[in-house]
């Protein structure tokens, strides 16, 4: 894990460990290594994916850190589309659901998902 921790670009860390700012941001983190280690896509795919979105972004103008895990979030996004694991429509619906659930949820309280969100 170290080693494959080590060929992100710059991850943001706290003495060699990764930092996470909001809770999402580790999920997106643990998401992407799990469907690695499951064999979804090799490490090396993930870095590429990831590396090409920062990219995109940075064409765009300077990048200052601060959207990371936006980027990390991109970049799993277009893995999961390329490699079949959801179409464009329901990632469309998913991130929507979202949008709606963060807008009535109290500030402070965790955003969720419920049945009638799917």
């Amino acid at each position: 894990m170290a080693a494959r921790l080590a060929a992100l670009p710059d991850l943001p860390r706290d003495a060699g460990a990764p930092v996470f700012a909001l809770p999402w941001h580790a999920q997106a983190f643990a998401l992407a290594v799990t469907l690695s280690e499951r064999g979804v896509f090799s490490w090396a795919e993930w870095t590429a994916a990831l590396s090409a979105q920062i990219k995109t972004a940075g064409a765009s103008g300077p990048e200052d850190g601060s959207r990371y895990y936006d980027h990390w979030l991109a970049a799993l996004e277009r893995l999961a589309l390329d490699k079949g694991l959801c179409d464009a429509q329901s990632l469309r619906r998913r991130r929507e659901a979202w949008a709606q659930a963060y807008r009535r949820t109290p500030h402070g309280a965790p955003v969720t998902l419920g049945a009638a969100d799917s």
